[in-house]
Parts: structure tokens; C-alpha cells; sequence
């Protein structure tokens, strides 16, 4: 037997293991693997649990990098946006940092938990 077979009606490879023919296939390259970063991260973990057939659809076509990418850009730009408003929005300046840093620091990290869930629910788990 041979340990490689050529079918020309659908055009694949198969190769002989133990006592079958198995099909030789390979996921496509992407082309550019760009970072993906904890947004990125996130959203894969929601689609690898919940939307199932959409994550392998992206991963078999070679879209699943450029993808998460992209949905990381869109959510690190929108935390960003969401912070820079809460601030002004809840007065907090510099003059504070300067003047009580403790105050500020928690100010802070309730304007950034608050805007980590609006970017979660608008974007990440959407």
C-alpha cells in the first residue's frame, strides 16, 4: 500500500495511517500575525465557549488573528475613551493626584472597572 494516495475528484492528499487513509489538511497562513492582547484574549475565550461555530469558521479561513486584532484595537480605543470622559465628567484632575493621591488612585480604579464592563458588554461579549 501506498503512504500517500492523490484523489483527483476532490483534489486532496491522503496519507495511510494503520489500516486508513486519513486527509492530508492544513489550516491556511495568516498573513500577518498581529498581537492580539487582553481585549483580543478575551473575546477568543467568549467565542471558543459561546459562539462555537463562528470561532471555527474564522480559525479555518486564517481570519481568527486579524479578527481578534482588530476587536483588541476596538476595545482598548473605547476604554480609553470611557476613562478620559469619566474623568472629566467626575472632576478628577491632576490638582487632585497632587493633592490627594490615595483619593484619586480609588476614583481612578472605579472609573477604569466601570468602563472594563461597558467595554465588555458593548464589544467582548457582544
Amino acid at each position: 500500500m501506498n503512504k500517500y494516495i492523490y484523489d483527483e475528484s476532490n483534489g486532496l492528499w491522503y496519507e495511510l495511517q494503520r489500516d486508513y487513509y486519513i486527509p492530508c489538511l492544513t489550516l491556511p497562513a495568516e498573513k500577518e500575525n498581529k498581537p492580539i492582547g487582553l481585549w483580543g484574549q478575551r473575546h477568543k475565550r467568549y467565542l471558543q465557549e459561546h459562539k462555537r461555530a463562528f470561532y471555527a469558521t474564522l480559525l479555518t479561513s486564517g481570519k481568527l488573528n486579524a479578527y481578534l486584532a482588530d476587536v483588541d484595537k476596538q476595545a482598548e480605543k473605547r476604554f480609553e475613551r470611557l476613562v478620559e470622559q469619566m474623568k472629566q465628567a467626575q472632576g478628577i484632575t491632576e490638582r487632585l493626584k497632587a493633592k490627594n493621591a490615595l483619593e484619586w488612585v480609588g476614583q481612578m480604579n472605579n472609573i477604569r472597572a466601570c468602563a472594563m464592563e461597558i467595554v465588555e458588554r458593548e464589544i467582548i461579549f457582544a
